[in-house]
Protein backbone atom coordinates (compact mmCIF):
# COMPACT_ATOMS: atom_id res chain seq x y z
CA UNK A 1 0.00 0.00 0.00
CA UNK A 2 1.30 3.50 -0.86
CA UNK A 3 2.07 6.15 1.76
CA UNK A 4 -1.02 8.10 0.68
CA UNK A 5 -3.17 5.01 1.00
CA UNK A 6 -1.76 4.25 4.44
CA UNK A 7 -2.49 7.80 5.56
CA UNK A 8 -6.08 7.53 4.35
CA UNK A 9 -6.56 4.25 6.24
CA UNK A 10 -5.12 5.77 9.43
CA UNK A 11 -7.31 8.87 9.02
CA UNK A 12 -10.42 6.71 8.56
CA UNK A 13 -9.58 4.78 11.71
CA UNK A 14 -9.34 8.04 13.63
CA UNK A 15 -12.55 9.53 12.24
CA UNK A 16 -14.69 6.37 12.34
CA UNK A 17 -14.94 4.71 15.78
CA UNK A 18 -13.96 1.04 16.05
CA UNK A 19 -17.51 -0.08 16.87
CA UNK A 20 -18.91 1.68 13.79
CA UNK A 21 -16.23 0.07 11.61
CA UNK A 22 -17.07 -3.36 13.00
CA UNK A 23 -20.79 -2.81 12.43
CA UNK A 24 -20.20 -1.75 8.84
CA UNK A 25 -17.88 -4.69 8.18
CA UNK A 26 -20.36 -7.15 9.67
CA UNK A 27 -23.18 -5.74 7.54
CA UNK A 28 -21.08 -5.89 4.35
CA UNK A 29 -20.14 -9.51 5.02
CA UNK A 30 -23.75 -10.40 5.74
CA UNK A 31 -24.91 -8.70 2.54
CA UNK A 32 -22.31 -10.63 0.53
CA UNK A 33 -23.77 -13.84 1.99
CA UNK A 34 -27.07 -13.24 0.18
CA UNK A 35 -25.50 -14.05 -3.18
CA UNK A 36 -23.73 -17.09 -1.75
CA UNK A 37 -27.05 -18.26 -0.24
CA UNK A 38 -28.81 -18.01 -3.60
CA UNK A 39 -26.02 -20.06 -5.19
CA UNK A 40 -26.08 -22.55 -2.27
CA UNK A 41 -22.43 -21.94 -1.56
CA UNK A 42 -20.58 -22.28 1.76
CA UNK A 43 -17.89 -19.92 2.98
CA UNK A 44 -14.62 -21.50 4.15
CA UNK A 45 -15.67 -25.13 3.59
CA UNK A 46 -13.18 -27.27 1.64
CA UNK A 47 -13.44 -30.82 0.28
CA UNK A 48 -13.13 -33.27 3.16
CA UNK A 49 -14.43 -30.81 5.76
CA UNK A 50 -17.54 -31.38 7.83
CA UNK A 51 -19.89 -28.39 7.64
CA UNK A 52 -22.07 -28.26 10.76
CA UNK A 53 -25.22 -26.12 10.54
CA UNK A 54 -26.51 -24.29 13.62
CA UNK A 55 -29.49 -22.26 12.38
CA UNK A 56 -32.24 -24.70 13.43
CA UNK A 57 -33.31 -22.98 16.66
CA UNK A 58 -33.50 -19.53 15.09
CA UNK A 59 -34.95 -20.16 11.63
CA UNK A 60 -38.61 -19.82 12.63
CA UNK A 61 -37.84 -16.69 14.65
CA UNK A 62 -35.95 -15.12 11.74
CA UNK A 63 -38.75 -15.74 9.26
CA UNK A 64 -41.28 -14.51 11.81
CA UNK A 65 -39.29 -11.31 12.25
CA UNK A 66 -39.05 -10.96 8.50
CA UNK A 67 -42.84 -11.37 8.15
CA UNK A 68 -43.53 -8.76 10.83
CA UNK A 69 -41.10 -6.34 9.17
CA UNK A 70 -42.84 -6.76 5.82
CA UNK A 71 -46.27 -6.21 7.38
CA UNK A 72 -44.97 -3.08 9.09
CA UNK A 73 -43.51 -1.79 5.81
CA UNK A 74 -46.80 -2.28 3.95
CA UNK A 75 -48.85 -0.83 6.81
CA UNK A 76 -46.77 2.33 7.13
CA UNK A 77 -46.91 2.79 3.37
CA UNK A 78 -50.67 3.34 3.70
CA UNK A 79 -50.64 5.24 7.00
CA UNK A 80 -48.01 7.94 6.40
CA UNK A 81 -49.49 10.79 4.32
CA UNK A 82 -46.31 12.90 3.88
CA UNK A 83 -44.35 11.88 0.75
CA UNK A 84 -40.89 12.76 2.08
CA UNK A 85 -41.43 11.00 5.40
CA UNK A 86 -43.00 8.09 3.56
CA UNK A 87 -39.91 7.63 1.35
CA UNK A 88 -37.49 7.85 4.27
CA UNK A 89 -39.45 5.33 6.34
CA UNK A 90 -39.82 3.03 3.34
CA UNK A 91 -36.05 3.01 2.74
CA UNK A 92 -35.36 2.32 6.44
CA UNK A 93 -37.93 -0.47 6.57
CA UNK A 94 -36.64 -2.13 3.42
CA UNK A 95 -33.10 -1.87 4.76
CA UNK A 96 -34.26 -3.56 7.97
CA UNK A 97 -35.86 -6.40 6.01
CA UNK A 98 -32.71 -6.84 3.95
CA UNK A 99 -30.56 -6.84 7.09
CA UNK A 100 -32.62 -9.60 8.74
CA UNK A 101 -32.44 -11.69 5.57
CA UNK A 102 -28.70 -11.08 5.23
CA UNK A 103 -28.04 -12.06 8.85
CA UNK A 104 -29.80 -15.38 8.35
CA UNK A 105 -28.06 -15.93 5.01
CA UNK A 106 -24.68 -15.35 6.69
CA UNK A 107 -25.49 -17.99 9.31
CA UNK A 108 -26.58 -20.51 6.67
CA UNK A 109 -23.53 -19.97 4.45
CA UNK A 110 -20.97 -19.79 7.29
CA UNK A 111 -21.44 -23.05 9.21
CA UNK A 112 -19.10 -24.48 11.84
CA UNK A 113 -16.32 -26.45 10.16
CA UNK A 114 -14.44 -29.53 11.35
CA UNK A 115 -11.34 -30.16 9.26
CA UNK A 116 -9.72 -33.57 8.66
CA UNK A 117 -6.80 -32.64 10.93
CA UNK A 118 -9.14 -32.20 13.90
CA UNK A 119 -9.21 -28.40 13.90
CA UNK A 120 -12.53 -26.66 14.44
CA UNK A 121 -13.89 -23.35 13.22
CA UNK A 122 -16.77 -22.04 15.35
CA UNK A 123 -18.87 -19.32 13.76
CA UNK A 124 -22.04 -17.31 13.93
CA UNK A 125 -22.69 -15.72 10.56
CA UNK A 126 -20.37 -12.80 9.95
CA UNK A 127 -20.43 -11.80 13.62
CA UNK A 128 -18.22 -14.45 15.24
CA UNK A 129 -15.36 -16.61 13.98
CA UNK A 130 -12.99 -18.61 16.19
CA UNK A 131 -10.47 -21.19 15.01
CA UNK A 132 -9.58 -23.94 17.51
CA UNK A 133 -6.40 -25.88 16.67
CA UNK A 134 -6.48 -29.64 17.35
CA UNK A 135 -3.79 -29.45 20.04
CA UNK A 136 -5.95 -27.03 22.08
CA UNK A 137 -8.84 -29.50 22.44
CA UNK A 138 -8.92 -31.33 25.78
CA UNK A 139 -12.38 -32.89 25.37
CA UNK A 140 -15.64 -32.42 23.54
CA UNK A 141 -19.11 -33.74 24.28
CA UNK A 142 -22.77 -33.37 23.40
CA UNK A 143 -24.20 -31.22 26.17
CA UNK A 144 -27.53 -29.48 25.60
CA UNK A 145 -28.03 -26.36 27.72
CA UNK A 146 -30.40 -23.40 27.71
CA UNK A 147 -28.38 -20.43 28.96
CA UNK A 148 -29.63 -16.89 29.23
CA UNK A 149 -27.79 -13.90 27.86
CA UNK A 150 -26.54 -12.32 24.68
CA UNK A 151 -25.21 -14.09 21.61
CA UNK A 152 -21.67 -14.12 23.04
CA UNK A 153 -21.41 -14.43 26.83
CA UNK A 154 -18.19 -14.95 28.80
CA UNK A 155 -18.19 -15.90 32.47
CA UNK A 156 -15.54 -14.96 35.02
CA UNK A 157 -14.30 -18.56 34.84
CA UNK A 158 -13.60 -18.27 31.11
CA UNK A 159 -16.69 -20.15 29.89
CA UNK A 160 -17.73 -18.79 26.52
CA UNK A 161 -21.36 -19.34 25.50
CA UNK A 162 -22.21 -18.81 21.84
CA UNK A 163 -25.99 -18.94 22.12
CA UNK A 164 -28.31 -19.69 19.19
CA UNK A 165 -32.05 -19.64 19.85
CA UNK A 166 -31.43 -19.66 23.62
CA UNK A 167 -29.48 -22.92 23.52
CA UNK A 168 -26.13 -24.62 23.13
CA UNK A 169 -25.58 -28.32 22.39
CA UNK A 170 -21.79 -28.89 22.38
CA UNK A 171 -19.29 -28.28 25.17
CA UNK A 172 -15.63 -27.99 24.21
CA UNK A 173 -13.03 -28.07 26.98
CA UNK A 174 -9.67 -26.49 26.13
CA UNK A 175 -6.26 -27.29 27.55
CA UNK A 176 -5.19 -23.67 27.24
CA UNK A 177 -7.05 -20.35 27.00
CA UNK A 178 -7.84 -19.19 23.46
CA UNK A 179 -8.31 -15.52 22.54
CA UNK A 180 -11.41 -14.51 20.61
CA UNK A 181 -12.98 -11.35 19.24
CA UNK A 182 -16.53 -10.30 20.08
CA UNK A 183 -18.86 -9.04 17.30
CA UNK A 184 -18.08 -5.37 18.09
CA UNK A 185 -14.34 -5.86 18.41
CA UNK A 186 -13.76 -6.41 22.14
CA UNK A 187 -11.33 -9.20 23.02
CA UNK A 188 -11.61 -12.05 25.49
CA UNK A 189 -10.12 -15.44 26.40
CA UNK A 190 -12.03 -18.71 26.68
CA UNK A 191 -11.11 -21.90 28.55
CA UNK A 192 -14.40 -23.66 27.79
CA UNK A 193 -16.62 -23.06 24.75
CA UNK A 194 -20.30 -23.98 24.62
CA UNK A 195 -22.00 -23.58 21.24
CA UNK A 196 -24.86 -24.99 19.19
CA UNK A 197 -24.87 -27.43 16.29
CA UNK A 198 -28.04 -28.81 14.73
CA UNK A 199 -26.44 -32.29 14.68
CA UNK A 200 -24.12 -32.18 17.69
CA UNK A 201 -23.32 -35.91 17.60
CA UNK A 202 -21.95 -35.68 14.06
CA UNK A 203 -19.75 -32.71 14.98
CA UNK A 204 -18.47 -34.34 18.17
CA UNK A 205 -17.80 -37.61 16.38
CA UNK A 206 -15.84 -35.88 13.61
CA UNK A 207 -13.82 -33.90 16.12
CA UNK A 208 -12.95 -36.98 18.16
CA UNK A 209 -11.86 -38.97 15.12
CA UNK A 210 -9.74 -36.77 12.85
CA UNK A 211 -8.54 -38.34 9.62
Amino acid sequence: MSDAGSRRVRAARVVVPRVARRLLLNELRAAASLGRWVLRGKHGVRPGDLAAAYTGPQTAMMYGLLFVSLIETVGLAFLIPWPTVHRVVLVLDLYGVLLVLALHAACVTRPHVVRPDGSLRIRYGALFDLSVPPDAVASVRVDRRYPEGRLVSLSDEGVLDLIVGSQTSVTLELNRPLPFTRPLGARGEARTIRFHADDPRALVGALRQPA
